[in-house]
């Protein structure tokens, strides 16, 4: 074989292997394609520092990053197995192997397959390599005419375009968007109180008070976001409770449902980052579920599980405190909430870091203890209990703009569940100025500021911080978010022109 043809059959071997997990998968499980499941294991064994890089460096694009990244050395792998394979088809047989039991390994490691998933990597090695030696076979018998091996490459391409396709008509056949349709409005029997005028300074460059779905942050472990029905969905509370429920979405539905309105933030939010936003939560409260159930002396931990297996540890004293609001979330911002935020149901718990207080997908609630079972950021180095810092950030001016005399600097302040009682200002290290603040909604969501600043044209560094209702305020030492949220006060550099 030339060098293209051996490179081409590597990738053409690579392409049908992928699409015939990917279309076994969409039988056994969509978390079984053998791409996904290495993919969401090497999120897994990611060192966390290679994480905080990804999420500092691409944002919410980081799962797609990933992918494109596995794309990449999977189609080098393929190339360089067929350039091995030049004159044996051994080489290229092997490499398809090795591969093909990295997605065994990757399925078996799941926690939210059964032993049914490991067909999908089963025939991903198969298949790869009975097309990788098909090809090779074609591609090197001087007695097979060039049209033959020429369209032998063609159907091979071809089926292995029509499996990828059929796998994802037949794993996108849960209509979740029908389901969320069908829930229809989500009326609380007892509503949020009216957001204030004032509540925002949007004018001066802050967000909006209320962050729209679209825009709001999402950080999580899911590469495939999963897709389960209202109707199909049941909630299980178990462990140290004196009686075990079982809650299908029409039984939360059918409570009185609240509403609250809740700033929500990522422990993986840098200084001044854009992992916090604000909405309008409709949902059961959490502690009455709880109380249903009867909690057992000594379970000091609410272990929740996701339908893809992540677990996160809720410390029980914060979730049964009365004023804290905690929520078995169905809707955000009147309509049920989306696919990639939740649905059917997630939690929502004021004035916690979301590793520690906001499982999406939630089917699975476990009265336990800390001693007994370790939530999924446990295991990799982050703190049990995880309180929000108070913190502010400035929105406006942007960093190294230029903006006209008196700049108005603005931006929010958040110290969940205490709220913020003041922000300060100061530029280039000279005394600090105490900002207008924003009007009050709770203690459990931000607060926006704003102060109008007189200085000299040129160069300014211009600082915030931010002081609660329990008389905190928020240090100066710069600290990274692990392993319990990110610490400092924020600053931006702009030229007065």
């Amino acid at each position: 074989m030339n060098r293209w043809t051996a490179a081409l059959v590597g990738l053409l071997g690579l392409a049908a292997a992928l699409a015939a997990g990917h279309l076994v998968a969409a039988l056994v499980g969509p978390s079984a394609s053998p791409y996904l499941a290495v993919g969401d294991a090497a999120i897994d064994l990611t060192p966390q520092a290679v994480k905080d890089f990804a999420i500092s460096a691409f944002g919410t694009h980081d799962k797609l990053v990933l992918l494109l990244g596995m794309a990449v050395v999977l189609a080098a792998s393929a190339a360089a197995a067929g350039l091995l394979s030049r004159r044996s088809p051994l080489p290229g047989t092997v490499v398809a192997v090795v591969l093909g039991a990295l997605g065994v390994v990757a399925v078996l490691s799941r926690p939210d397959l059964g032993q049914l998933g490991v067909l999908a990597p089963a025939a991903s090695l198969l298949v790869g390599v009975f097309a990788f030696r098909l090809l090779h076979g074609l591609a090197t018998r001087g007695s097979t005419p060039p049209d033959d091996a020429r369209r032998g490459f063609l159907i091979t391409a071809g089926a292995a375009a029509a499996a990828g396709v059929a796998g994802q008509l037949v794993g996108g056949r849960v209509d979740v968007e029908a389901s969320r349709r069908a829930v229809g409005e989500l009326t609380p029997a007892r509503p949020a109180p009216a957001i204030p005028a004032g509540a925002d300074f949007a004018a001066d460059g802050t967000p909006t008070f209320i962050t729209p779905n679209a825009d709001f942050y999402r950080i999580d472990t899911a590469l495939s976001v999963p897709r389960l029905r209202a109707e199909d969905w049941s909630l299980r509370v178990h462990g140290m409770v004196e009686r075990e429920l079982r809650l299908s979405y029409r039984d939360l539905r059918e409570r009185d449902l609240v509403e609250r309105t809740v700033t929500m933030t990522c422990v993986s939010n840098e200084v001044g980052g854009p992992y916090v936003s604000t909405a309008d939560f409709v949902g059961v409260p959490l502690r009455d579920v709880l109380l249903e159930a009867g909690v057992r002396p000594g379970a000091d931990q609410l272990l929740s599980t996701s339908s893809d297996g992540w677990t996160a540890g809720t410390p029980v004293d914060v979730v049964l405190e009365p004023d804290r609001g905690a929520l078995i979330a169905l809707g955000v911002n009147g309509e049920p909430l989306p696919v990639e935020h939740g649905f059917p149901a997630r939690l929502v718990v004021p004035g916690l870091y979301g590793y520690v207080s906001a499982t999406k997908w939630v089917v699975d609630l476990e009265l336990t203890t800390f001693a007994a079972r370790r939530a999924y950021w446990l295991e990799r180095g982050w703190a049990e209990r995880a309180p929000v810092k108070t913190m502010s950030r400035i929105d406006s001016p942007r960093h190294r703009s230029t903006v006209g005399a008196r700049p108005v600097v603005a931006g929010v302040a958040w110290a969940q569940p205490h709220g913020v009682a003041g922000v300060e200002v100061r530029a280039d290290g000279g005394p600090w100025r105490v900002a207008e603040l924003s009007a009050e909604v709770s203690g459990s969501t931000w607060r926006m500021w704003r102060v109008e600043l007189d200085l000299p044209p040129g160069g300014h560094t211009v600082e915030v911080r931010a002081t609660d209702r329990a008389g905190r305020t928020q240090p100066q030492a710069r600290l990274a978010p692990v392993p319990d949220g990110a610490t400092g006060w924020h600053s931006v550099f702009f030229t007065v022109a």
